[in-house]
C-alpha cells in the first residue's frame, strides 16, 4: 500500500510571463493564493504550465522557485517528462535535487512509445530518482494510452506513487483502480470528471480550475473525501459550463485568458500558443459571468 502525494485539488498551475521570461514576482504571488484557498498541492511546469516552451534551465529554476516559495506550505509535483528519456532523468534528477514532493511525468510524445517501452521508460527513471513518480496519462496530446495493464505493472515499481489520468474514460480510470487497487494511486485529470471518478476511488484532481476557482474546486475535492457526493456533484454542476470553456480552445489559452480578464496580469501564452478567437473569447467571459468571477 502506498500513501497518495496528496489528497484533494493540485492546481495545474500556469507559468506567468513577461517579456517572455518567467516572472517570478508574479509567480509568487499565484502560489500564495492557492496555499491560502487550501489548495494541497501544486503541479508546476506541467501542460498548463507550457513546459515544452520554456528553456532547460528556465523550466528547472520554475521548479526551484515554487519548492522555495512553497517550503512546506503546499506539495510540489514538478513537471519533468518529455520525449526523450535521458533529458526527462536529467529534469527529474534536478528537481529532486531541489526537494520536490514528487515527479509529474507525461507520456513521451510524438515518439509514440510502445506499451512495453512505457514500461521501460517510466521503470528506467523510477530506478534513478529519490522522489515518487506520479504518471500523466493525456493520449488526446501525446498519442499514447496507458493501458489499464501497464498501469498495473508499473504500480508494482515502489518509486512510482500514482496516475494523472486524464484520458477522459471513466471506465479506463475505474478499471485502472480496480487493477491497481492502493498500489496506484489515481486522480483526475479533467476538471469535469473529479466528482465521477473520486466516486469511484480517485484522491482528488490535478486541476485548470483551480488557476482561477481555488476555493471552489477545493470545495468539490473536500466534498467528496468525506462522502457527501451530492454537494460535490452540486458544485461541479455550477462550474461545469466555465470548465469547459477553459478547454474551448488549447490549454492553457483560455485560462490565461480568464486571469487577465480577472486582473492577474499573468501575461500571454508563447507561441505557438496563440490569442483566442472571438467566438470563444466571448463563451469565456459569458461563463465566468456566469459564475461571478467578472
Amino acid at each position: 500500500m502506498k500513501s497518495p502525494v496528496f489528497q484533494g485539488t493540485c492546481v495545474a498551475i500556469i507559468t506567468p510571463l513577461k517579456d517572455g521570461k518567467v516572472n517570478f514576482e508574479k509567480l509568487s504571488e499565484i502560489l500564495d493564493q492557492q496555499i491560502a484557498a487550501g489548495v494541497a498541492a501544486v503541479a508546476i511546469c506541467g501542460t498548463t504550465g507550457e513546459a515544452p516552451t520554456l528553456e532547460s534551465e528556465e523550466h528547472l529554476e520554475a521548479i526551484r522557485h515554487t519548492i522555495r516559495h512553497c517550503a512546506g506550505r503546499m506539495k510540489v509535483l514538478a513537471g519533468t517528462g518529455s520525449n526523450d528519456t535521458e533529458h526527462s532523468l536529467y529534469m527529474s534528477q534536478s528537481s529532486a535535487d531541489a526537494g520536490a514532493d514528487a515527479l509529474l511525468h507525461v507520456t513521451p510524445y510524438y515518439n509514440k512509445p510502445t506499451q512495453r517501452g512505457l514500461i521501460a521508460h517510466y521503470t528506467y527513471i523510477a530506478d534513478r530518482v529519490s522522489c515518487p513518480l506520479v504518471l500523466y496519462n493525456v493520449p488526446s496530446r501525446t498519442g499514447t494510452n496507458i493501458t489499464v495493464d501497464t498501469c498495473k505493472i508499473l504500480s508494482q515499481h515502489p518509486n512510482i506513487n500514482g496516475i494523472k489520468e486524464a484520458s477522459g474514460s471513466v471506465t479506463q480510470t475505474m478499471h485502472i483502480i480496480n487493477a491497481c487497487g492502493d498500489d496506484l494511486t489515481v486522480w483526475s485529470g479533467n476538471d469535469d470528471q473529479i466528482v465521477p471518478l473520486m466516486s469511484v476511488g480517485a484522491k482528488g484532481v490535478i486541476s485548470v480550475l483551480s488557476n482561477i476557482c481555488p476555493k471552489e474546486t477545493v470545495a468539490i475535492t473536500d466534498a467528496c473525501l468525506r462522502g457527501d457526493f451530492a454537494e460535490g456533484a452540486r458544485l461541479q454542476l455550477r462550474y461545469l459550463e466555465l470548465i469547459d470553456a477553459l478547454f474551448c480552445e488549447t490549454n492553457p489559452i483560455p485560462v490565461k485568458t480568464a486571469m487577465n480578464l480577472m486582473g492577474m496580469d499573468v501575461g500571454p501564452t508563447k507561441l505557438p500558443l496563440v490569442e483566442m478567437e472571438e467566438k470563444n473569447l466571448n463563451r469565456l467571459k459569458a461563463a465566468m459571468h456566469d459564475v461571478g468571477l467578472i
